[in-house]
């Protein structure tokens, strides 16, 4: 008998999830990480239209929602990404307690969830160099591609003087996908 492989099954998973871990996946995955992985915090950065329900399993006052389009600058009838949603993205990330995984999402989970996932590991390791943060992510996430107004916003709030946006065009844009996979990465990653 032939065993189907779902998209979920294909996810990169470690076996020993540890709580204080930051996983990124594109929309579709986002109820089968959230079972798998256990997550306790969500952060949902995706056009107004699509945005979801809180998963059952997730205390609602632990799921940020962002309304946003995937895009640099502004455009009639679409939100840009603008200051406030990254000032509620690093403060949500700051009170995560790193009891149990956080998870963020987009669309595809290649742009904006993967500039949300460095703007948390910028935020939580503030005297991390940038270049190695960025990095990180590279290693996890070869399709990654961060939506740069996202992260020129954050590294103007976290006061990074350009490192973060350096950094993001140093690892440049990624393999082409129309989605990613899941992955994950430490909150706190070795130096």
């Amino acid at each position: 008998m032939d065993t189907l492989i779902s998209e979920r099954d294909r996810m990169i998973v470690p076996e020993a999830i540890s709580p204080d871990t930051i996983f990124v996946s594109p929309l579709s995955l986002v109820h089968g990480t959230v079972a798998d992985v256990r997550v306790s915090h969500l952060v949902t950065l995706i056009n107004g239209e699509t945005l979801i329900d809180t998963p059952p399993s997730i205390v609602k006052e632990r799921h940020l929602r962002l309304s946003m389009n995937d895009i640099c600058e502004a455009r009639d009838g679409l939100v840009v990404p603008c200051e406030d949603h990254v000032a509620e993205l690093i403060q949500f990330t700051l009170d995560w307690d790193q009891q149990a995984p956080l998870l963020i999402h987009c669309w595809a989970g290649i742009s904006r969830s993967t500039a949300g996932a460095f703007i948390a590991l910028c935020a939580l390791n503030p005297d991390s160099d940038e270049h190695t943060l960025a990095r990180a992510l590279r290693r996890a996430s070869p399709t990654a591609y961060p939506n740069r107004r996202l992260v020129a916003l954050a590294d103007n709030v976290l006061c990074r003087k350009g490192r973060m946006s350096a950094a993001v065009e140093h690892i440049g844009r990624g393999q082409l996908a129309e989605q990613g996979v899941v992955f994950s990465l430490p909150a706190r990653p070795a130096a």
